[in-house]
């Protein structure tokens, strides 16, 4: 039997349909790489969120920052404090606090001192990070100055005392799941910067990464 011959609406039924496939098909295409580049982008985001979190609740220990003594004058109560100092890996620092305990009265403002040696031939950068334990503490714990907000570049043999200006809040001691605390550990760890950021030039001052003109 012969084949019977297609007629012109057949013809056009199927473009359409080869059509509504290839949209189908750039449309699925398309939310594909937005969930691609949106999976890509939070797990960029995640990070500068969850430390933004961490300082903002004292989630797991982060200690918050203060910019001025509380208003209410220290309390009776006292508290131990302890200092931890560590190094990273691949950092050649001899970092170490000058004194490893001392009894503060809650809200009354502290100054501490860490000693950090660069025992390297050559400059070094490092940068610390932080918490306190307990960590339901890290909520209560205000710090006005520390080093861990910068980089930290050391030459060859240097050696720097470097301040903690902190006080325990107060309202800690409305906080029934820190009832019986006796003590808190401060604990910094510095760590290695391989790629530090570039210091900006004065103006007047020649950038010599850009070679003479």
């Amino acid at each position: 039997m012969a084949d019977e011959p297609i007629t012109r609406t057949e013809t056009e039924a199927s473009r359409k349909a080869s059509r509504r496939g290839l949209t189908r098909d750039a449309m699925v295409a398309s939310i594909c790489g937005f969930v691609v580049v949106f999976m890509v982008g939070a797990a960029y985001a995640a990070v500068p969120f969850y430390n933004w979190f961490c300082r903002a609740t004292g989630f797991n220990g982060t200690t918050q920052v203060a910019t001025s003594a509380p208003s209410q004058g220290p309390l009776a109560r006292k508290i131990a404090v302890r200092f931890d100092a560590n190094v990273g890996a691949g950092l050649p620092w001899k970092f170490e606090p000058e004194q490893n305990e001392i009894e503060v009265r809650i809200g009354e403002v502290v100054t501490v001192f860490y000693t950090v040696t660069n025992q390297a031939a050559r400059p070094t950068v490092g940068q610390a990070a932080y918490n306190v334990t307990p960590l339901t503490v890290g909520a209560y714990f205000q710090k006005i100055n520390c080093f861990c907000f910068t980089e930290q570049t050391m030459a060859p043999g240097e050696k720097r005392e470097m301040p903690v200006v902190f006080y325990v809040d107060p309202a800690l001691i409305a906080d029934s799941e820190n009832n019986g605390l006796n003590t808190i550990t401060l604990s910094y760890t510095f760590y290695p910067v391989r790629d530090p950021a570039p210091k900006p030039v004065a103006a007047g001052e020649p950038d010599k990464r850009k070679g003479s003109m």
